[in-house]
């Protein structure tokens, strides 16, 4: 049986959850992803999502280095990848920063997208903040 320790970092994990999807911050997607993870792989959703950041941060120093010699096209490959990548963890606002990015590039708008790459830049960094913070406290209620 669980203790009364265990009992509230099960709560502040439910809180968490719900404060992240409350602020849009997380989909539905990551409760399906959540769904996948059982006794024989207790750690997918975190293998899953440290792939996701593994793999982001290149995008993102790729897409630092496009923007600079203005290759919009090739950016907009990136973006294809981020967004995709973004939403099959169920990371909401950042797929849709990307969204908004990929429509910048697609006018060729260099100042847009130096906005928008600052925001996903932003948004990334939050997502990667509060996951980080989940994962420890799930890691606590193991």
């Amino acid at each position: 049986m669980l203790g009364f320790g265990a009992d509230l970092l099960w709560a502040d994990m439910n809180r968490l959850l719900a404060f992240l999807f409350h602020q849009g911050v997380l989909d539905e997607q990551f409760l399906q992803l959540q769904q996948l993870q059982d006794e024989a792989s207790p750690n997918f959703v975190s293998e899953v999502v440290n792939i996701y950041f593994h793999e982001s941060e290149k995008l993102l120093t790729n897409l630092r280095g496009l923007l600079m010699e203005r290759e919009y096209k090739k950016m907009g490959i990136h973006l294809n990848q981020f967004m995709g990548s973004s939403s099959s963890i169920g990371a909401k606002r950042v797929t849709n920063v990307c969204a908004a990015f990929r429509a910048a590039t697609d006018q060729s708008n260099r100042a847009g997208c130096l906005r928008a790459l600052e925001m996903l830049e932003h948004e990334y960094c939050y997502l990667k903040n509060k996951l980080h913070e989940l994962f420890q406290v799930m890691l606590h209620c193991i």
